[in-house]
């Protein structure tokens, strides 16, 4: 794996974290702002750059040759990960901030993950 790759590919983990968490505030205390066209596109681009660097880290690093359940979880985390934030920004009240501690946990345990290798299944 080349280290440009994996260095952009943290650079975007760290902008989809911080675009959830900016979104997520706004949608508490200023929902007008949610409605600028820039704030609706740009996380899109930072989410679909994240999976395309992550994907060219796969098979840059011929991680599908080994072991690799992993990735899998990976994944499925990160469907749970996206109904949670989705969840999070469309509920209200305690719903809302509990998908939203629901979100940055799972989070958490993709780069934990991500660090360790370790699959949950």
């Amino acid at each position: 794996m080349t280290k440009p790759m994996k260095h952009l590919h943290l650079l975007i983990i760290f902008l989809v974290l911080a675009s959830f968490i900016t979104r997520f505030f706004l949608a508490q205390f200023k929902p007008e702002l949610l409605q600028i066209k820039a704030v609706k596109i740009i996380p899109h681009i930072i989410d679909s750059a994240l999976l395309l660097t992550g994907l060219t880290l796969v098979f840059q690093g011929n991680w599908l040759e080994g072991e690799f359940s992993w990735i899998i979880t990976k994944v499925v985390l990160l469907f749970a990960y996206v109904g949670l934030g989705v969840m999070a920004m469309r509920s209200t009240g305690m719903k809302r901030w509990g998908a939203f501690i629901a979100a940055l946990t799972t989070f958490a345990v993709i780069v934990f993950i991500a660090i360790t290798k370790y699959s949950l299944i």
